[in-house]
């Protein structure tokens, strides 16, 4: 039995946010119904590289669901979302905010009409405030949310977090916001609107600035890979690579003192607290750097390793590098599904691990409506003409 066993969702998503939120939840056992527009489908099937035309990162993405065509600027695709939804426990969208609404689709009107659905709502900025409507993408949420303001190098302009960071984090809130919703059910037998805007996602993940800021007037400055309170924490340059190095105590720092042959530092009183080794982080970078700088990659982990000094440190890894990790490995987060055209794909598996119902990946993502058949004749009840009709008329 999986966690989320007999909880369906009606996934409206597209691209990632959405789309990410969904894939979690299936892979925690709930059966997906992804919603895509019947020309062109999802846009994250669009954009990324492709193996043999397949697109192998919407495939991913959209791991455990099954794939409907639905056009929902049409008054009969509408109609038809509406039968649905004494079918589901949850409906799931990124649109921008307002749009179900001029769609004579809000969500709270939808969950007054269905008293036990929930409908989870992803968007730029929220269903609220005055910029509601505004139309983002991960950047813009990363610049609004303030998360670019503090990421980057002294010298350089702000910075966007590796990979689509606010959309990843914006599609975790929107997935236990989820999860609370149906807890919140099975208390009092209600659904409910759960409203995520990424801004407010990427504001809530600042290292607590924002409270720094109020009570202190303090401003983080962008430091790069450092750290504004610790020191060292920062990647070093190996002779075959690059690793990061993290000290947080003061012991750990005479751990590290010792294993680079300097462990006079550990007594040194300009730098037995964190405050400052800060203030002269670049003294003490120079020092360890100095020391990784004559190693390889290797070296510097056995040196550092727990069997060792027990210093929190890694190599930087390569996207090449981790389809190969022995941790990940042995955590069944590197997966391999098979795909008619391309053989096999790799897929991240299940991050949360449960003990007792534990979550799985069972396939990749649908092809452009693959189970129109299955979900309006089997789900809905729609007899084989009346689909036939429907997609002759570009409704699915």
């Amino acid at each position: 039995m999986s966690a989320l066993a007999g909880v369906r969702v009606l996934d409206l998503t597209r691209f990632l946010a959405g789309p990410f939120c969904t894939a979690m939840l299936g892979d925690l056992g709930a059966e997906i119904i992804k919603v895509e527009a019947p020309r062109g489908g999802d846009e994250g099937r669009y954009g990324y590289p492709t193996a043999d035309g397949v697109p192998i990162a919407f495939l991913a993405l959209n791991r455990n669901k099954k794939g409907i065509t639905l056009d929902l600027r049409k008054d009969e695709g509408r109609a038809l979302l509406r039968r649905f939804l004494p079918h589901v426990d949850v409906l799931v969208e990124n649109y921008a905010g307002g749009t179900l609404a001029s769609w004579a689709l809000a969500p709270a009107d939808l969950v007054a009409e269905h008293p036990r659905l929930i409908v989870a709502s992803l968007s730029g900025f929220g269903q609220t405030g005055p910029w509601a409507r505004r139309p983002s993408y991960d950047i813009v949420s990363q610049a609004a949310g303030g998360l670019m303001g503090i990421t980057g190098f002294p010298d350089s302009p702000p910075t966007r977090g590796g990979g689509s960071l606010g959309d990843y984090v914006q599609g975790l809130f929107g997935a236990i916001g989820v999860l609370a919703a149906l807890n919140a059910r099975h208390q009092t037998g209600r659904g409910q609107v759960v409203d995520v805007s990424s801004q407010d996602a990427v504001f809530s993940i600042l290292d607590n600035w924002p409270t720094i800021f109020a009570a202190t007037g303090k401003l983080p400055a962008r430091v790069g890979n450092r750290h504004l309170a610790t020191a060292p924490y920062d990647s070093f340059r190996a002779r075959d690579g690059w690793v990061v190095i993290a000290v947080a105590t003061n012991r750990i720092f005479r751990r590290l003192a010792e294993a680079i042959g300097k462990p006079e530092l550990g007594a040194d009183p300009r730098f037995r607290g964190a405050a400052g080794r800060v203030e002269r982080n670049a003294e003490i970078n120079d020092i360890v750097g100095a020391w990784v700088g004559e190693r390889t990659v290797a070296e510097v982990m056995d040196a550092l390793g727990p069997e060792r000094a027990n210093v929190p440190c890694a190599p930087v890894y390569g996207i090449a590098d981790l389809l190969g990790h022995p941790q990940l490995l042995a955590r069944d987060m590197i997966l391999r599904l098979p795909h008619e055209r391309v053989g096999e794909m790799v897929v991240p598996g299940v991050a949360v691990k449960l003990s007792d119902t534990p979550g799985a990946v069972r396939r990749v993502g649908p092809a452009l409506g693959e189970h129109n058949g299955e979900i309006y004749e089997h789900l809905l009840g729609l007899t084989p003409d009346e689909t036939a009709r429907l997609r002759a008329a570009e409704v699915i």
